[in-house]
């Protein structure tokens, strides 16, 4: 196994209520599954090709709940990356060089009926984990923009966390509200819905745990 380790921060939308009841096993609030997300990687490495830098977003839809497969996948890497980086970060996404069930990328790619051939784009994000805002755009492809939640009655912001001690993702990520299109091989779309800022620190084995 190539030995592979990054750490990032991503923004993350889909098309369920807040709070997302992926995370707590339950089905998906409207019975299908339709995410979209964004990584920036401010250091990694995949064995001795370095990811520091590099940027990549997908987006993955289900005719269910995710467990029950039939998924189908859009993968999107920054086209700034070197051919090795673009193998490298489409091997870790595709779940390869990863312990059974240690990542979303390796749980997610077992329910796959169908991922199409990558494409090699100018991936924008922006990601305030703290505060909760941010966006991912791919021209022609993806455009997720996320805020915090508001309170009906005020106005003001609203902050929930997500916490999970062995969760295959994140440790902690924070709560908002995001909105998303998608256009190409994959078409979908969600208003108000759910959306997750997190830092990511994962290597082959799962979460790096501190």
């Amino acid at each position: 196994m190539i030995e592979w380790e990054i750490q990032a921060v991503e923004l993350v939308s889909c098309n369920c209520d807040y709070g997302c009841p992926c995370q707590f096993n339950a089905r998906p609030t409207h019975g299908d599954c339709q995410t979209v997300g964004g990584y920036s990687i401010s250091k990694g490495h995949f064995g001795s090709t370095s990811l520091d830098g590099m940027k990549a977003a997908s987006v993955v839809v289900w005719p269910g709940a995710i467990h029950e497969g039939g998924g189908k996948a859009q993968a999107i890497v920054d086209e700034s990356a070197s051919e090795e980086q673009r193998n490298a970060l489409l091997t870790i996404m595709a779940g390869r060089e990863t312990d059974p069930g240690a990542t979303m990328w390796n749980v997610f790619s077992a329910t796959l009926e169908n991922a199409y051939r990558p494409l090699f784009l100018p991936v924008d994000i922006e990601v305030d984990v703290e505060a909760r805002t941010g966006h991912v755009r791919v021209d022609g492809h993806i455009s997720i923009t996320a805020e915090p939640i508001r309170n009906p009655v005020t106005g003001e912001a609203h902050r929930a966390r997500i916490d999970l001690p062995e969760g295959f993702e994140f440790s902690i990520a924070e709560m908002g509200s995001g909105s998303f299109e998608t256009q190409g091989q994959i078409a979908a779309a969600s208003t108000d819905g759910y959306a997750q800022f997190a830092y990511l620190h994962l290597n082959n084995h799962g979460v790096v745990r501190s």
